[in-house]
């Protein structure tokens, strides 16, 4: 029977033992790596990890530059109204006086009102809609909505 030295020295002169080791961690760890995501795309219910984007739709997309009412339904990718949502209206290119906000109700609808104004020598301009998503949900506004185009008539 061997002893422990004889172990010791049998460890000590077998210099293959360490050459295999890094690359059998690397193959390991991306073969892991490769069956975790398999994993996951197989998993159902892992609804927390992803989000559903929101989009914005204004009626009129188009106005002049006095107040305006504009209608915005906020939709999910199918289509389907969300409600409590809240809808941010801000000056981009046009001027607004302020911030104009609205809470979306059961239709997903909210109404606006917005003033918009051109510089002087502006015939065009946009207003930048922005949608905070209802609390404790797993919607998200991270896309650019589409802009409200103000034009001088």
């Amino acid at each position: 029977m061997p002893t422990l030295l004889g172990y010791v020295e049998t460890f000590r002169s077998d210099e293959r033992a360490i050459e295999g080791l890094p690359i059998r961690l690397v193959i390991a760890l991306v073969v892991g790596v490769a069956s975790l995501g398999v994993m996951m795309n197989m998993l159902s219910g892992l609804g927390g990890l992803t989000v559903t984007e929101l989009d914005a739709k204004p009626a009129p997309d188009v106005i002049g530059p006095s107040e305006e009412e504009i209608d915005v339904v906020v939709v999910d990718p199918d289509g389907e109204p969300v409600s409590d949502a809240t809808v941010v209206v801000t000056g981009d290119t046009a001027t607004l006086d302020g911030v104009k906000t609205g809470t979306t109700g059961e239709d997903g609808e909210v109404s606006v009102t917005v003033d918009p104004e051109l510089g002087p020598n502006q015939q065009e301009g946009t207003l930048e809609m922005r949608i905070k998503p209802p609390a404790g949900s797993d919607y998200a506004d991270e896309r650019e909505n589409t802009a409200i185009l103000v034009i001088r008539n």
